[in-house]
């Protein structure tokens, strides 16, 4: 049976060599180190130890993707040719230890991996420090520091910081979590006596540091109350549950999904009004507590048993995962109108929708009506039932106001208002093809009204006259004032 030893060698200093490893590496035919760039290998060498290594994958190869699975390839070779290898790595091999995760998914049958612990630099981190991982320790690689996120509730230690440059990258990620002045730790050799050295620092400082090397690790510490750039969702939620709780707020912990549903759509129109002022800080704010009402209705749900936020969430991910089969399938799409065919294809295949009627009734009732009537024309193009141009669309406008025309004599209500409703869903029409959103171009407008009719009036008051005693064609002179000096300023800007 061909097999693989892979030994630890500890985080640096030969004492702490385990009697086990040393055994076995005195007695290895074939002894491999994952580096030389370790202080047991000085004492290996000393030992007159015969063994080879891996630093000339690691000069020749251009990332630590690479240079990993080349060396994890050479093991994989040499026990099949030898029958016998003894890897040594530094630390403890299952701790931040790439090659050997490859090495283990690629023997396969044919090869049996065995593992000897060791003292690994974690542990001897917490000693340093002395810190209690009890109370929560994240560990993050900082090679991957793209795609793992820090937990500012527990510590974190960042292995991997080979040089300024990675430590540069992992500053710009942690001051999206932490404030720029945060006090961290760096730690260099940790238990290795006479090279061992720990300072704490601001974390606008962490690339300026010059002594960092391959032995190198940070240690951020918790950020519950000072320190955290932001608060996290988490946070949101538990505050939520408090206000539920048994000691929470009278008002909070009376509320419904029913007594809810007017703040729900207060929220979202307020947050389409703070876009359409382009205030950022009121688009933060709005989006805020339209995201409380999402975490509220998850939190009543939760209960009574229902669910809870983390299926609300879990939801949304899956959804948009399999309605995107464009982007994580092998269906392709290069523009919007086949990402919004591959949007809906999918949709109906996962809601069972075998017509495109019952998309078209699966749209909600309650959506506005000019919104609801833009979503309805939009699914029925997909089928193909639509305008070849958009001055057939326009035309169709035209159409339907002699019609209404036609009918407004007659005092037949129920008749005017089909027709009215004609007219509307063919300036609809129009908006889908010039792709303007009728719902928030009518809200435009009535705003611009609002204003103009102010000027009206504020004009009039000035003069000593009352709205009610103008004639329309005085109104009407003050109107186009107050549409002349919107105009004008629009020219200034530009």
């Amino acid at each position: 049976m061909q097999k693989i030893t892979i030994v630890g060698l500890g985080p640096g200093d030969y004492k702490q060599l385990s009697l086990e490893a040393l055994e076995i590496i005195k007695n290895a035919e074939t002894l491999v180190l994952r580096t030389e760039k370790h202080p047991v290998a000085d004492r290996i060498r000393e030992l007159g130890i015969s063994y080879t290594c891996c630093d000339d994958i690691y000069n020749s190869c251009e990332s630590f993707e690479e240079t990993y699975k080349r060396i994890s390839q050479r093991i994989l070779n040499l026990c099949r040719e030898k029958g016998q290898v003894v890897y040594a790595v530094p630390g403890h091999p299952l701790v931040a230890e790439k090659s050997v995760e490859l090495i283990t998914a690629g023997a396969g049958a044919d090869i049996q991996v065995s593992i000897v612990p060791a003292l690994s630099f974690i542990d001897v981190i917490l000693s340093s420090l002395k810190i209690d991982p009890v109370y929560g320790l994240k560990i993050i690689d900082g090679l991957s520091i793209k795609t793992q996120k820090p937990d500012k509730k527990c510590g974190n230690i960042i292995t991997q910081v080979y040089d300024r440059l990675t430590a540069s990258e992992v500053k710009l990620m942690l001051m999206d979590y932490y404030t720029d002045d945060f006090d961290i730790y760096i730690i260099r050799a940790a238990g290795v006596e006479g090279q061992e050295r720990v300072e704490s620092i601001p974390l606008y400082e962490l690339d300026r540091i010059d002594w960092m090397d391959y032995l190198t690790s940070i240690y951020i510490p918790p950020a519950l109350e000072k320190g955290g750039k932001y608060k996290s969702f988490e946070e949101l939620v538990e505050i939520m549950e408090d206000l539920r709780g048994e000691k929470g707020c009278p008002w909070d912990k009376k509320q419904t999904r029913e007594s809810l549903k007017p703040y729900l759509l207060e929220e979202t129109y307020e947050v389409l009004d703070a876009i359409e002022k382009d205030d950022l800080e009121l688009i933060v704010e709005e989006l805020g507590d339209l995201l409380l009402q999402v975490v509220f209705h998850s939190q009543i749900a939760k209960e009574d048993g229902e669910f809870d936020i983390n299926e609300v969430i879990t939801g949304i991910v899956n959804k948009l995962v399999i309605r995107h089969p464009h982007v994580f399938g092998d269906i392709k799409a290069t523009s919007e109108s086949g990402a919004l065919k591959s949007w809906e294809a999918s949709k109906r295949r996962y809601k069972g929708i075998d017509t495109y009627t019952k998309t078209l009734e699966d749209i909600p009732e309650i959506l506005p009506a000019l919104m609801r009537a833009y979503k309805v024309q939009q699914k029925a193009a997909l089928a193909g039932f639509d305008w070849d141009e958009f001055e057939e669309a326009f035309s169709k406008v035209y159409e339907e106001a002699e019609e209404v025309k036609e009918v407004y004599k007659t005092g037949e209500k129920a008749i005017i208002e089909e027709e009215i409703g004609d007219l509307l869903f063919s300036v609809v029409n129009v908006s889908r093809f010039l792709k303007v959103q009728p719902e928030l171009a009518l809200r435009a407008t009535t705003e611009k009204f609002i204003k103009r009719f102010k000027y009206i009036e504020e004009t009039a008051l000035q003069s000593g006259k009352k709205l009610v005693k103008m004639s329309l064609q005085e109104m009407d002179k003050l109107w186009n004032e107050a549409k002349q000096q919107v105009l004008a300023k629009k020219d200034e800007k530009k």
